[in-house]
């Protein structure tokens, strides 16, 4: 019995001994986008000048070719390539008829490497693999300085992905992003096995495709005038005869270029030709294409537009179908793709309603409303572009009309994307590229740190988790869903390197989303995954955001003290902390849970990783005054803000600023648990011109001793002049309490109402955005 216990004891601790000598055995291989099934080998197969690939044919040999090219650059060796079902070799291609189009198998030992897959995709996709598992610096077009072992782990690898349709939109009209970053882009996609680039090439900013039949969509249209000393959101409208220096496009020699490029990589590149809206660019070259009752100059604008963005392509004008459909044969021809994008998202009716050739339009048609005379228009070009072999896709606005385009796709943006799902439930399929989850322009950690942009946070966290696949949904929506993309839009670009900091690493996230099942994710394997990435595009000269290390605080008055909150999105790192005014170190604090604060304090923290700071230092003074740390009666969590020690930067959205869905008629009430005396009672507020963020009309402050009886103390008026000051600014609004006394100070605070006619946000309500109440 002793000797059949010691023998089965032996048994067991054998694979523990064996694994502890080799690290395959006991630990994930770490790859982005994870693969469906993968299982670690013993050993390492290593690259060098006597490995023979073997393929079986031509098509396997260009896809093969890719990789060999890449040793012979960085490595310095050129591996040897045959083919021949029969010829002997170390890394041979394999067809299996049996796996789905995109799919592989990869067997790897310390010998040979065994490549199957039913088609060019599936083989591609293996040598991703292959390439993401070898040193960086395979990335690189000269030798390698480096002594590189050029070696992958040994591994089983079952792969597939978990959509069809992986995608990354990027806006080159809003920034012109030069032929050279748009490829280098490409190939840092295709390693992620992103599968479709949508090419967002018109807009109201720019038109960025040559188009011969139409020589001023790029002579005239694809130039602006100079307004880059402001923020995207704030830039004024040209003038007629400014100079318009910012700018360019494609010519279509550097199309098809780009074109060829994708398909190597097994990237279908999607056009984009935007309409009725964002159509600016094109009007300004060809303004009969607008409606008649137009008058305004019509110029390509640097920024939102106004009231401009609602001049639009003339939906009665025969000649506007003609001009489309002139351009679309044109795009049809450089691009080979399946899907054509036709646009259709805020397109305004402003001119449409007063328009004499619409509003013919509409009863010739026996169209309802002017929603269903864009249906009209979408349907027509649908049609047109349908004819000639192609499929449409087009935004979650086609689902305002009583009708959608015959067979069109739908993709989903407006908020959580589930537009959408109107239109599946007509039977369409639909894409989800969700603007609150998806849209790489969002700030990616935490504002403090980001360079500006607008609206909310969509961390690399965030995209990771996201889940298209809803609780609530009906079952035929999950098979009507093609897949997701991320959307890169540039407004707050002004350079390349701008669109490589908002772009990766998020972009993993997305490949990680679109590829692999959810149950198969893991978010402390990703990150490894995406650092090796992130290793590989470095090497191609790309500067990725390291917001992913920076720390988000959350300052929460609780009990008559300040709870403080410290979080980073990486759980392999730590925080350190200090609160004497010295920058954090190896051997600072380390923050385990919450800190309560009950006085001024400056606390600065940072994360590390064994023993190097990875993260930029959060500097965070707390300060103290009568407010803080008090009450405002209803506990509203954004009221609460404002007494919580901590003032906001100049990025209204940095989770600082209190704000209010409705700003005609705002009051709070703020409860001091005791009656104090009052000097001074100040307010930070901070106007964003751009954004439509003004100071208030009129603060009248009233004070109460039981809650019931108030009387008035002071206030504050403003003149729309004072109010609507342009530029992004925060002011401390003060007003003299002449040492008042009381417990409750209620605070009364009428907005400026809506923004102008000569605003670049005209007709829009203006919005208050107050930090910190300050008694003294």
């Amino acid at each position: 019995m002793i000797k059949y216990i010691f023998i089965l004891l032996i048994g067991f601790l054998l694979p523990v001994t064996t694994g502890c000598t080799d690290t395959n055995l006991t630990h994930d291989i770490p790859l982005v986008p994870r693969p469906a099934h993968l299982v670690p080998g013993s050993g390492n197969y290593l690259f060098s000048d006597k490995t023979v690939f073997v393929v079986e044919n031509e098509e396997q040999a260009a896809v093969a070719a890719s990789l060999i090219s890449r040793f012979t650059n960085a490595a310095g060796f050129t591996p040897k390539l045959v083919m021949g079902a029969t010829e002997k070799g170390d890394v041979r291609f394999v067809t299996d008829a049996s796996l789905k189009s995109e799919a592989y198998s990869l067997e790897v030992s310390p010998k040979e490497i065994i490549v199957k897959a039913s088609g060019d995709k599936g083989f591609f996709y293996a040598l991703q693999t292959i390439r993401q598992l070898l040193p960086a610096s395979i990335e690189r077009e000269s030798l390698s300085d480096k002594k590189e072992k050029w070696s992958i782990p040994a591994m089983n690898v079952q792969d597939e992905p978990r959509f069809e349709y992986r995608a990354l939109l990027l806006d080159a009209s809003r920034f012109f992003i030069p032929k050279e970053n748009v490829l280098r882009i490409i190939d840092c996609m295709s390693m992620l096995k992103i599968n479709k680039l949508h090419f967002h090439l018109t807009d109201d900013n720019g038109w960025r495709i040559e188009i011969k039949k139409y020589p001023r969509l790029t002579e005239v249209g694809a130039w602006r005038v100079d307004r880059m000393d402001v923020p995207f959101p704030a830039r004024r409208n040209p003038k007629s005869g400014e100079p318009t220096p910012i700018g360019g496009f494609y010519s279509q020699k550097d199309i098809k270029e780009m074109v060829a490029y994708a398909a190597e990589r097994q990237i279908e590149i999607v056009p984009e030709i935007d309409m009725p809206a964002h159509s600016n660019a094109a009007l300004t070259a060809y303004p009969k294409l607008a409606c008649p009752v137009v008058k305004d100059y019509i110029g390509v604008l640097p920024g939102l537009g106004g009231r401009n963005s609602e001049i639009i392509f003339c939906a009665g004008n025969d000649s506007v179908f003609t001009f489309l459909q002139n351009v679309m044969d044109e795009i049809m021809e450089l691009f080979p793709s399946r899907y054509i994008h036709i646009g259709g998202d805020e397109a305004q009716k402003t001119h449409w309603k007063k328009c004499p050739l619409c509003q013919t339009r509409m009863k010739k048609e026996g169209l309802a409303n002017e929603e269903d005379l864009q249906g009209y228009f979408m349907q027509r070009i649908s049609d047109y572009v349908r004819s000639k072999g192609r499929e449409v896709i087009g935004w979650d606005e086609l689902t305002n009309s009583s009708f959608l385009p015959e067979g069109s796709i739908i993709l989903g943006w407006q908020g959580y994307g589930k537009a959408a799902l109107k239109a599946a439930e007509k039977g369409h399929r639909f894409i989800m590229t969700p603007a609150r989850i998806m849209y790489l322009i969002r700030y990616q950690g935490p504002q403090w740190f980001e360079p500006l942009t607008y609206f909310g946070n969509n961390t690399l966290k965030d995209v990771y988790d996201y889940e298209p696949v809803q609780k609530d949904w009906k079952p035929e929506y999950a098979s009507l869903l093609m897949g997701v993309q991320g959307s890169m839009w540039t407004e707050f670009c002004n350079k390349p390197e701008d669109v490589d900091y908002l772009l990766f690493p998020r972009l993993a996230a997305v490949a990680e989303v679109a590829w692999t099942q959810p149950e198969k994710k893991d978010w402390a394997s990703f990150l490894q995954a995406m650092d090796r990435y992130n290793g590989h595009i470095a090497e191609k000269g790309i500067v990725y955001a390291r917001s992913m290390y920076n720390i988000q605080h959350k300052v929460t008055p609780e009990n008559g003290g300040l709870k403080l909150n410290l979080e980073c999105i990486r759980p392999d790192v730590e925080i350190r902390y200090t609160i004497d005014g010295s920058e954090p170190v190896t051997n600072s604090s380390v923050y385990s849970d919450s800190l309560i604060v009950t006085g001024t304090q400056l606390i600065k923290c940072a994360t590390f990783a064994e023993g190097v700071q990875m993260g930029k230092t959060l500097v965070l003074p707390i300060t103290w005054n009568k407010a803080t740390a008090k009450t405002i009666l209803g506990n509203k969590q954004n009221e609460m803000l404002m007494l919580n020690g901590v003032r906001g930067s100049l990025k209204q959205t940095d989770f600082e600023w209190c704000c209010w869905d409705k700003n005609d008629l705002i009051s709070f009430t703020i409860d001091l648990q005791q009656k104090e005396k009052m000097n001074t009672f100040t307010i930070g507020c901070i106007t964003n011109y751009g954004m439509g963020v003004h100071k208030p009309k009129s603060i009248r402050i009233a004070v109460s001793d039981d809650n019931k009886s108030y009387r008035d103390v002071t206030g504050l008026n403003y003149t729309p002049e004072e109010i609507f000051r342009e530029g992004t600014y925060i002011e401390d609004l003060s007003m003299d309490m002449k040492g008042t006394e009381a417990r409750y100070i209620r605070v009364t605070v009428n907005g400026a109402g809506e923004c102008s006619a000569n605003h670049v946000r005209p007709g829009q309500e203006s919005r208050v955005y107050f930090d910190e109440i300050i008694i003294e």
